[in-house]
């Protein structure tokens, strides 16, 4: 039985490229339509936020109406999120053990949370960015398309990555950061049909964004200096403090989300909202994602105290609004307080005799250094830095800095933020995953080291009712026997009469992945 459906699906191989590659067309206008509008409430709660607070500095006695009015938003966004857990935060780690282990997504209750909460709460200025929302947002409108139009779970999981990396390219104008999120992210591993989804999705959310936002990066550096080859040494200083930046804004994130545990749930957002109250009265460069902070890092003529005071408060004031549980996502965040601490570094090589005009370039290679720190994902951060910027020329020196940043996270023993954050989801929803129905079919790609590579598919202890289906290695198709050697870079399909879609791609990923 599980035979003749094996060869059945082996027929079918090569049209589920192309159903993929048409589909994901369809995937990435649904979801960069969603994401834009997401985005487009965002960016209005935000500017109206600046304006709201500087309205509060002149008439002081409307504050107290405005604390009252962020007291019911909190208890409503305690509501909901307790109506939809996985609406909770920033929506990477979700999407991620969605298509990972399986677990359960209800689109339609995720999406309404989402834009609820997310632009509700924008208006309030907490320090949440848009990025994890709208790969989140993405991901949920490209699985209600999904479960419409696709023949089996292994597509509709191709779909739902394809769905996460329009979002990111939608919300970032940034398509090859999106393609590269889904491999090296969300999969963890490359294959060919999540980069053909990934691709096509990706590519037509990032039309839809333009059409929308015009051709100018998110944020424009295109005529700060290239850093000359004579002050290349400064990108060792500055690779270790950004990554010193992102491990802190790591441990700080997950210590945070602890803390806010031991108080009551209805509280949590609460607490979130009233903390944007001080920072909007005296700092308000600091509210929302911190894409004026990173503007205010190239410019750096605010002087030294002040950029040290922004980092401070910036990493404090997004651990208190994540740790909250509030939906809203830290890539922006990140990249702000990264920002900053380069701006920090470069004003500091002035002194020592640096022209101040390549601080801006600083502030660039901080950016990807502090996110390669804390979300380990070095090729994302350093194309998300170019797209972002708009510019190519700082290529070298950002992935320099974005490396030393990784290898520093790496001594430091940083676990990934979205992978620890993934963990405690996971462990939350063990009984969830537990009870999905038998029957699953997953591709995994076999790495150099682990327990499959270089035996034979009859020597390799695979779960119970399982069966290796095809073999995709090179540009070969290859019908497995039990003394076909599965060699590291092959690409196996299994079914599973006996597993659930969750614990076969666990049981698998732990004989094809290198320890």
């Amino acid at each position: 039985m599980i035979k003749s459906k094996a060869y059945n699906f082996l027929t079918s191989l090569n049209e589920l490229k192309w159903s993929i590659a048409f589909k994901g067309v369809l995937v990435g206008l649904i979801s960069g339509l969603l994401v834009v509008l997401y985005r487009l409430g965002i960016e209005y709660g935000y500017a109206s936020t600046i304006q709201i607070f500087l309205y509060l500095r002149l008439h002081p006695l409307l504050i107290i109406p405005w604390m009252t009015a962020a007291v019911c938003l909190g208890l409503l966004i305690a509501w909901l999120v307790k109506l939809e857990p996985m609406a909770t935060g920033s929506g990477i780690p979700q999407v991620e053990g969605q298509v990972l282990y399986g677990m359960k997504m209800k689109w339609y209750t995720i999406l309404a949370v989402r834009y609820t909460a997310g632009l509700l709460s924008s208006f309030f200025g907490v320090s949440l960015g848009r990025e994890g929302p709208s790969i989140q947002i993405g991901a949920a409108g490209s699985q209600a398309v999904a479960k419409k139009i696709s023949k089996s779970k292994l597509e509709e999981n191709y779909l739902i990555t394809g769905g996460a990396a329009a979002g990111l390219a939608a919300a970032f104008n940034a398509p090859l950061s999106g393609i590269v999120f889904a491999l090296e992210e969300v999969h963890r591993s490359f294959s060919p049909h999540i980069l053909i989804a990934a691709t096509t999705a990706s590519l037509t959310a990032d039309v839809v964004s333009k059409y929308f936002f015009g051709l100018q990066p998110v944020l424009d550096f295109r005529q700060i200096p290239q850093l000359p080859e004579a002050l290349y040494l400064w990108l060792i200083p500055l690779g270790l403090i950004s990554g010193l930046t992102g491990a802190l804004t790591n441990k700080s994130l997950l210590r945070f989300q602890v803390v806010y545990t031991k108080l009551p749930y209805k509280l949590r957002p609460v607490i979130a909202l009233l903390i944007t109250l001080p920072c909007g009265l005296f700092l308000p460069q600091v509210l929302g994602g911190g894409q004026n902070l990173v503007q205010i890092a190239e410019n750096a003529n605010s002087g030294l105290l002040i950029l040290v005071i922004f980092f401070i408060v910036k990493i404090v004031f997004t651990c208190t609004s994540f740790g909250s549980g509030m939906p809203g996502g830290i890539f922006m965040p990140i990249l702000s307080i990264g920002a900053l601490s380069g701006s920090i570094l470069g004003l500091i090589a002035a002194h020592f005799g640096m022209p101040a005009e390549y601080i801006p370039d600083f502030a660039v290679c901080a950016m990807a250094g502090a996110l390669s720190g804390s979300v380990k994902a070095p090729v994302t951060s350093i194309l998300l830095t170019a797209e972002m910027t708009g510019s190519l020329v700082h290529l070298l020196p950002v992935a320099a800095c974005s490396f030393i940043a990784l290898l520093l996270s790496d001594v430091l023993k940083v676990t990934p933020i979205y992978e620890a954050l993934l963990e405690r989801i996971v462990t939350s929803n063990e009984k969830t995953m537990k009870n999905d129905k038998t029957g699953g079919l997953v591709e995994i790609p076999v790495e150099l080291g682990s327990c499959a590579a270089g035996k034979k598919i009859s020597e390799i202890a695979w779960p119970e009712g399982t069966l290796v289906v095809n073999i995709h290695r090179g540009n070969k198709d290859i019908v497995p026997g039990a003394d076909t050697v599965v060699s590291p870079g092959d690409y196996l399909i299994l079914m599973s009469s006996q597993s659930s879609y969750a614990e076969l791609n666990a049981n698998v990923r732990e004989l094809c992945h290198a320890k």
